[in-house]
């Protein structure tokens, strides 16, 4: 199994987009080495496979897999720069997003990737051993029931719920010690006019359109929010 002409020009496509200047949201992603370039597009042969047998991307979004779901996580990188060691959950992963392309992207950070559906880890797992990715960890659970572990410095999500229920679950995971460009906390992945739901919201917060820097119009109403905890 290989990538195809596609799959390249398409993560050529979404590295370039990323790596533009743009003020209103952060700065151009780093560079990447030809090993990550190839991770990246190997993505998208692993994730045709596996949604033939297991159904983890709805099938019109595998048609825009690398817009819908790579560029859309790796958006993520343009705030957040961990340091080496970081310690990152991705809540309610599915299939693996935003964890796994983050993952690529950051060799030297340790990605807890969870879900409650046991059969999407399964393709978190299969696909992270697939990529040789040794900084993933896929763990069937549901996050609340993590406490036990070592604290986390990031946790990163796709809409999971609403932004007050999220932090609820999500609050005794952090690690106290901040040693990061950004503080502590969530980076959340969410569509919509978010104004209404993030008033309930005690701790700072900061938004990032996606639109302002990627043009496609699935990112017209999609937006970044940091929650710092």
């Amino acid at each position: 199994m290989a990538p195809s002409d596609s799959d390249f020009r398409a993560v050529d496509g979404l590295l370039n987009a990323l790596s533009l200047e743009c003020h209103e949201f952060g700065t151009p992603l780093p560079a990447l080495t030809e090993q990550q370039r190839q991770q990246c597009a190997m993505l998208g042969p692993l994730f045709r496979e596996w949604n033939a047998r297991i159904n983890v991307i709805s099938r019109k979004d595998l048609d825009q897999f690398f817009t819908r779901h790579v560029l859309h996580s790796l958006s993520v990188a343009r705030v957040l720069r961990p340091e080496s060691g970081a310690r990152i959950l991705d809540v309610g992963t599915g299939g693996g997003f935003p964890g796994l392309p983050l993952a690529i992207l950051f060799p030297d950070a340790a990605f807890t990737l969870c879900d409650s559906i046991g059969k999407k880890i399964k393709v978190v797992n299969a696909v992270s051993e697939a990529l040789g990715l040794n900084n993933v960890e896929g763990k069937w659970a549901r996050a609340e029931s993590l406490t036990t572990g070592p604290p986390f410095d990031f946790v990163v999500s796709r809409a999971v719920t609403r932004m007050a229920p999220f932090l609820d679950w999500v609050r005794p995971l952090f690690s106290e010690e901040q040693r990061h460009g950004l503080s502590n906390g969530v980076l959340y992945l969410k569509g919509g006019d978010l104004s209404e739901e993030l008033s309930a919201v005690r701790e700072p917060v900061q938004q990032w359109a996606l639109c302002e820097l990627l043009k496609d119009p699935w990112f017209e109403t999609k937006q970044l929010v940091h929650v710092a905890v």
